[in-house]
């Protein structure tokens, strides 16, 4: 919704509002009793609000996450559920996801290692294994024929 239109909402809201304060003043006292004592009536059966789910705020975030501040009441009991200002495992949570990226990107690595491994293993065995002339060990674009031959 674009700023121009809420606040023509706002206005239109508060225009509303005015004529309804003004004709309140119009209206007879038995009129304005029967409205109080509906509205106390209605005020005794209304029904409790129900709780509020809590909302999820990063842990870095102290009370401002990555969406913008987080209402006051939900920062107020945030504060209220761990009184010493942090929780235990906060730095857990940001520490877990770096650790398995750094495990991960050491699989990868030793993965790729051992491939090249195998590979030039597999070429050494193929030149040891066929009767070769001398020169043919000596030339450089030999080790490519044979890595391209299979």
């Amino acid at each position: 919704m674009s700023s121009t239109l809420e606040t023509r909402e706002i206005e239109f809201a508060l225009a509303v509002r005015r004529a309804l304060d003004e004709s309140v003043a119009e209206l007879p006292t038995p009129t304005l009793d029967r409205l109080a004592a509906a509205r106390a009536a209605a005020l005794a059966r209304r029904k409790p609000e129900p709780a509020r789910a809590p909302q999820l705020v990063p842990a870095f975030a102290d009370g401002h996450g990555m969406f913008g501040p987080t209402d006051a009441l939900n920062a107020a009991s945030q504060q209220a559920r761990r009184p010493s200002g942090r929780r235990p495992l906060q730095g857990l949570s940001v520490l877990l996801p770096l650790a398995a990226l750094v495990v991960v990107l050491i699989g990868v690595a030793s993965w790729e290692d051992q491939r090249r491994i195998d590979e030039n293993a597999d070429i050494d065995a193929a030149m040891l294994s066929e009767d070769l002339p001398l020169s043919a060990y000596l030339d450089h674009g030999f080790r490519a024929y044979l890595s391209h031959s299979r």
